[in-house]
């Protein structure tokens, strides 16, 4: 469950020095995510194997590609947006919207258990991350100035995101079948 940051650590006292160490190891740690058990492993091997170098990056290292370079920012097919790693559903592309970031964006999920929500202090700011629920995967980021009727903006980085098109997308894929048909057999370098 998302807990957003109140700015008080509560087991601390406002005054305390503690407080700032704290703060330190946050601002420097990036995302406060607790260690989860993700539903679906993969082996770094085999996500090696299977990923592209800059898919590889972003998902596992919590990596962002350069705004407005990625395969899906002016992706306009139809159909639904997918985990890179574990062909979890993630996206409709009826929710997908040209928010000018130069990422894809979306102002809703498919299904609100679809991502995680964690904390991330990472570059001396304070964000929303977004992690596949399903095998802890780095999507990207979730922001309050979406359009409605949401008024959320998930900012998601194509290299983390496979593309079932809409006549593929209602076909009955399952396990290592999604997996497999989201991740692009073509290799590219950072």
């Amino acid at each position: 469950m998302y807990r957003p940051y109140t700015g008080r650590f509560p087991f601390t006292s406002p005054h305390s020095p503690l407080n700032a160490v704290v703060f330190l190891l946050l601002l420097f740690s990036g995302a406060c995510r607790t260690k989860k058990t993700w539903p679906v492993k993969f082996s770094e091997e085999e996500l090696r194997k299977r990923l592209t170098p800059m898919q590889y990056h972003i998902t596992q290292q919590r990596g962002t590609e350069s705004a407005f370079t990625g395969e899906f920012t002016h992706h306009n097919e139809e159909g639904t947006y997918t985990c890179v790693v574990c062909g979890a559903q993630l996206f409709s592309s009826n929710s997908k919207f040209d928010s000018g970031s130069g990422w894809p964006s979306f102002f809703e999920l498919l299904k609100e258990e679809s991502v995680t929500l964690s904390d991330d202090f990472s570059y001396g700011m304070h964000r929303v991350e977004t992690t596949c629920s399903q095998c802890g995967g780095h999507l990207g980021h979730l922001f309050d100035d979406g359009p409605r009727p949401t008024g959320k903006r998930y900012c998601i980085n194509s290299a983390s995101l496979g593309f079932q098109p809409k006549d593929a997308a209602s076909e009955s894929t399952t396990g290592d079948e999604a997996a497999s048909s989201s991740v692009s057999n073509e290799k590219t370098d950072l």
